[in-house]
């Protein structure tokens, strides 16, 4: 209990009111993603096997992490660990150099991974994984601290997983949870976010305000497009699909989203090509394709990108912090797609496909 105080009172004290230290963070994040791996690294870690790619991250700014963890973990566990302990660490510390508004907004985008650690436990749980898999994907990143996380995910069922969230504000969500509604959950979860991260934001008036909105409608639209494709090609149609959708998207209103559900895949298809979206999908979007993986990668690209372009037209602003964690999270889940794809023995091609560069 005493810990969600906590929790609270920091949310609570870091309001908009307080002043900013863009000029101070911006500069700092500037150091930051320059330590981020060229592009050309992803094609040596290809050539590498497990030992030779922990060997490399060992040698990065991931370093510290590496160390630490070999005494607990070894293989591809020791690098999921190295990774989301990374990841966890960076994001805290944007936390504790922002001031003001600028840490008000930060806090608030990056309780998306408490939402995305209760959604991997809740699947672990559901799909009976080990305790070992679970703890490999939770990602301390938010206001959920490791030790916390670890703890919830060692219950035995989904029961005691949600009565230890009972003091958080996910607990009206959780407690509808009955064992097999784990997707209406998580979507609810989502929106439940998305709301908190909008009020958050407000009416937006400064500068900053309105290209974070921005940036955050547009993640809604791309996650949007994503849900739409899978359910689609999975055959999921009319009402269930509509309640599967995230409101507030920069382009794609709930309203033009209502009119593009009912419509057969191939005509849905073509009605995407009046969106801003199109030029990334054009070449991947067909009815008989067999797999999203190239049309979900092409869209994660343009989110890439978006924030880049934006951060170079901006650089005293939210936008380069959001293009820094942006870009950061990709390094980590490229770094895990090869890790993880070389401990499954894949193919080469197979793996490469996933990444996003």
């Amino acid at each position: 209990m005493r810990l969600f105080q906590r929790l609270r009172n920091k949310s609570s004290s870091s309001t908009s009111s307080g002043g900013s230290n863009y000029a101070y963070v911006t500069a700092r994040v500037r150091a930051m993603k320059s330590n981020l791996l060229p592009k050309e690294t992803y094609s040596r870690l290809m050539n590498m096997d497990l030992d030779e790619i922990t060997r490399f991250i060992g040698e990065t700014q991931y370093q510290q992490d590496v160390d630490e963890l070999a005494r607990k973990f070894s293989g591809v566990d020791l690098i999921e660990h190295a990774l989301n302990r990374n990841l966890a660490v960076t994001f805290s510390k944007l936390i504790d150099i922002s001031e003001g508004e600028l840490n008000y907004l930060i806090t608030e985008y990056l309780k998306n991974y408490d939402i995305w650690n209760i959604k991997t436990i809740l699947r672990g749980k559901y799909y009976n994984a080990t305790l070992e898999e679970i703890k490999d994907n939770l990602v301390s990143a938010g206001q959920f601290k490791y030790n916390f996380l670890s703890e919830i995910a060692e219950k035995q069922s989904y029961e005691y997983v949600i009565d230890a969230l009972s003091n958080t504000d996910y607990y009206p969500i959780l407690m509808n949870y009955d064992g097999t509604n784990l997707p209406d959950i998580e979507n609810q979860l989502d929106k439940l976010y998305y709301q908190r991260l909008f009020n958050a934001i407000g009416t937006p008036k400064s500068s900053d305000r309105k290209l974070f909105s921005k940036l955050i409608r547009t993640e809604i639209d791309i996650k949007n497009i994503k849900t739409m494709f899978r359910m689609k090609k999975e055959g999921v149609e009319g009402d269930e699909l509509e309640d599967l959708v995230l409101d507030g998207g920069l382009r794609l209103s709930l309203k033009e989203i209502n009119s593009l559900v009912p419509l057969p895949f191939a005509d849905f298809i073509n009605s995407l090509e009046k969106y801003p979206y199109w030029d990334s999908i054009s070449d991947f979007a067909d009815p008989e394709m067999e797999s999203l993986v190239d049309l979900e990668t092409s869209l994660t690209k343009y989110t890439i990108k978006s924030a880049s372009s934006f951060s170079h037209v901006y650089p005293l602003s939210i936008v380069p912090i959001m293009d820094y964690m942006i870009s950061k999270k990709n390094e980590v889940n490229n770094l895990r797609i090869i890790a993880r794809g070389k401990a499954a023995n894949l193919g080469e091609d197979i793996i490469k496909n996933q990444l996003v560069i």
